[in-house]
């Protein structure tokens, strides 16, 4: 029989995250999703109604009856914010699939080194983060502009007779979220793969099977739970990108996240930016879940 003290810490172990995601998920969620159904106001908060108990349960009900779903309504109007969703998330994709492409073969040449040095690698991919990244993003200005230190390399080799124009472009977006996100890439990758039986490999050579047919066909399968979550680690917070595609895009850049900082900053109507964050959030919440749905599905057929 369990002792009490064990089964209480067990439930607080399990009720720990869920207070977690109610308080700093769920809550501003609603909290958002209310000033979306709000009516933009000249005054602090910027919208209207704002909900109270000052005027007493009646008139609580009364602000409550004052929502509407005009913004959303307003969202399906302007075709800013649509191309805005499609173009962030072509560019997020985009982004995601080079960092696939770097990321992977970084990750496999540190799971395969000598386990002396993997601390090592692993502490060399770690060490951006202990730099802004707000001061990353704007290395990268100085980089890349037209007489930045890339085009004056190219030019001391002679490779290029003009300076190449990749600021203020979305090869600049690419170059900046990939550069970023990349340690989200490979640490995923890195931990699926260091737990692979390598043997497998060996296995499959020995029967006759070429070193790239064993890739696609034992190691990649292998290394599919971490090249998803690298994915969706990436590609997530790349969607909602906005210092970015700001700084290193330019002002001709559309994205959702610079379509929400102008609403709420610069225009003021909180309610329609509120709109757009619930839409971005449904709209990167809503395939993972069934996504994570399938894969459970799966997972039970598997079994």
């Amino acid at each position: 029989m369990k002792h009490p003290l064990s089964a209480i810490t067990d439930r607080l172990v399990i009720l720990i995250p869920y207070f977690w995601l109610l308080f700093f998920f769920l809550i501003p969620f609603f909290i958002v999703f209310k000033i979306s159904l709000s009516t933009t106001a000249i005054a602090m908060p910027p919208y209207t109604p704002v909900l109270g108990l000052s005027d007493g349960v009646s008139g609580l009900i009364t602000q409550i009856g004052e929502f509407s779903f005009d913004n959303y309504l307003w969202l399906t109007q302007d075709a800013l914010y649509f191309n805005a969703y499609v173009s962030s998330v072509i560019i997020a994709g985009i982004s995601t699939l080079l960092a696939l492409i770097v990321g992977y073969p970084i990750a496999y040449g540190m799971a395969r080194a000598p386990a002396t040095i993997r601390p090592t690698l692993l502490m060399l991919v770690i060490l951006p983060f202990w730099t802004s990244f707000l001061i990353r993003v704007y290395a990268w200005i100085g980089i890349l502009k037209p007489e930045g230190l890339l085009n004056q390399l190219l030019l001391a080799t002679g490779i290029i007779d003009q300076p190449l124009v990749i600021l203020n472009t979305h090869t600049a977006i690419f170059i900046g979220i990939v550069y970023s996100y990349l340690p989200f890439m490979i640490l995923p990758l890195y931990s699926a793969l260091e737990k692979m039986d390598y043997s497998l490999i060996e296995a499959a050579q020995d029967l006759g099977c070429p070193p790239m047919t064993a890739f696609w066909k034992v190691t990649f399968p292998l290394s599919l739970p971490g090249v998803i979550a690298g994915c969706l680690l990436v590609f997530i917070p790349a969607v909602g990108e906005f210092v970015i595609p700001d700084l290193l895009g330019g002002s001709q850049t559309l994205m959702i996240g610079k379509t929400l900082w102008n609403e709420f900053f610069a225009n003021r109507d909180w309610p329609v930016s509120s709109a757009v964050a619930v839409i971005l959030l449904l709209l990167l919440v809503v395939p993972i879940m069934f996504f994570q749905q399938a894969q459970a599905r799966a997972q039970e057929q598997g079994r």
